[in-house]
């Protein structure tokens, strides 16, 4: 049934799906008020206008990342490329094709990763594959594999097994995708504190290791979603600051380019996602 229910969602067209997740944003704003205010106070912590108009456009934005996932999971191929009218910095991927080197696409919490994944997938020459942390619930993780496993796309679970997968790919000269702003556990120690807008955070270090593996580029990119359900627009821009494997300051650089693209569009970062959690018993620390 909730497969049937996607792929029903996915036939909805984008200015509809747009719409109906305006609708859905004002009733996240008042109904869940865990939500909303944890939005306000996230974007007080990054600075950024934290009145009601602007907590209840992210409500809105973040309603219409949801609907969106159907579309991206079970739409065809080019119904999907179809939906991005513009692209920018598309000759950073034309380079790192040209030299053969590997592609390390990060992305954090920000516009339509999901439906940008899969434009870079269908336009690469060879798999792309992105890392993520199977849901709890069980049907959905099944209905994920569904969408995301199609064409040249696969799938790396967030554990040892999913990077060994993900650095055989770049090695291979591949593609893959890594949500670098995504809470590591700690108990894998696979995070640092570094600052997150002026806070400490706890960091992933996984995403600056892979960009120091031999022959790998390294690219941000964001799916913006345009205004009145017009479609999208793929920004890609290289890595800004230079890595020196020193775990802290590096996970800090990255950090620093979350930022900067938050900031370009900041109703549409997922700020209800809880990126300050401390899921260990000791007090943080960032030098």
């Amino acid at each position: 049934m909730l497969i049937l229910l996607f792929k029903l969602i996915a036939c909805i067209p984008l200015p509809m799906l747009h719409f109906w997740g305006n609708i859905l944003g004002y009733v996240m704003y008042y109904a869940v008020p865990r939500e909303r205010n944890k939005i306000a106070e996230n974007l007080q912590i990054a600075q950024l206008p934290h009145d009601k108009k602007s907590v209840l456009h992210v409500c809105q934005e973040t309603i219409k990342g949801g609907l969106e996932l159907p579309v991206a999971f079970f739409r065809q191929p080019e119904e999907i490329s179809a939906l991005f009218h513009e692209v920018y910095g598309w000759e950073h991927i034309q380079a790192a094709l040209s030299q053969n080197q590997g592609l390390l696409l990060l992305t954090p919490h920000l516009g339509s990763y999901d439906l940008a994944g899969r434009y870079l997938s269908e336009r690469l020459p060879f798999p792309l594959t992105a890392m993520y942390k199977p849901p709890q619930i069980k049907a959905f993780n099944e209905i994920m594999q569904l969408g995301r496993v199609r064409g040249k796309g696969k799938t790396a679970p967030t554990n040892l097994q999913g990077v060994k997968q993900i650095i055989k790919a770049l090695r291979a000269g591949e593609a893959t995708i890594v949500l670098p702003d995504h809470v590591p556990d700690p108990a894998e120690g696979d995070g640092v504190w570094a600052h997150f807008f002026g806070k400490p955070a706890l960091t992933m270090t996984l995403a600056s290791k892979l960009a120091q593996i031999n022959h790998v580029r390294t690219l941000f990119f964001v799916g913006e979603r345009l205004t009145n359900g017009r479609g999208f627009a793929l920004h890609i821009a290289p890595l800004s600051g230079s890595l020196n494997g020193n775990k802290q300051h590096d996970a800090q650089i990255i950090n620093n380019n979350i930022e900067q693209w938050i900031r370009r569009f900041p109703e549409q970062y997922l700020f209800a996602y809880n990126r300050f959690k401390n899921p260990t018993a000791f007090p943080p620390t960032v030098e």
